[in-house]
């Protein structure tokens, strides 16, 4: 079974940092372009940072210079370290990977999301 599962939310004072990792598990071919989405109280779901199978990264305005998308192929894992942590950073943290893999007679590419992650930061 092909699956994205996260880890490494939890409960930070602000200025704190967290690092979240989300692993993709199964009979995975390839793993493409990877990314990290939050959705916080009464708000939509946002794009918060995005990594290509190349490396090529993209960050939400809110988050440059404090947090940073990494990833290692070789585990199909992707990382957010998230530093000088802000109350407005409080969110649900979800994991999206587009994931290749064999199925039947086919390689199909299909797009993941992790169960989501807790993030809260208090002031």
């Amino acid at each position: 079974q092909v699956q994205l599962v996260e880890s490494g939310g939890g409960l930070v004072q602000a200025g704190g940092s967290l690092r979240l990792s989300c692993a993709a598990s199964g009979s995975i071919f390839r793993v493409n372009a990877m990314g990290w989405y939050r959705r916080a109280p009464g708000k939509q779901r946002e794009l918060v940072a995005g990594i290509s199978s190349g490396g090529s990264t993209n960050y939400a305005d809110s988050v440059k210079g404090r947090f940073t998308i990494s990833r290692d192929n070789a585990k199909n894992t992707v990382y957010l370290q998230m530093n000088s942590l802000k109350p407005e950073d409080t969110a649900v943290y979800y994991c999206n990977a587009g994931l290749t893999y064999y199925r039947g007679s086919y390689y199909v590419t299909d797009e993941y999301w992790g169960q989501g992650t807790q993030v809260t930061v208090s002031s």
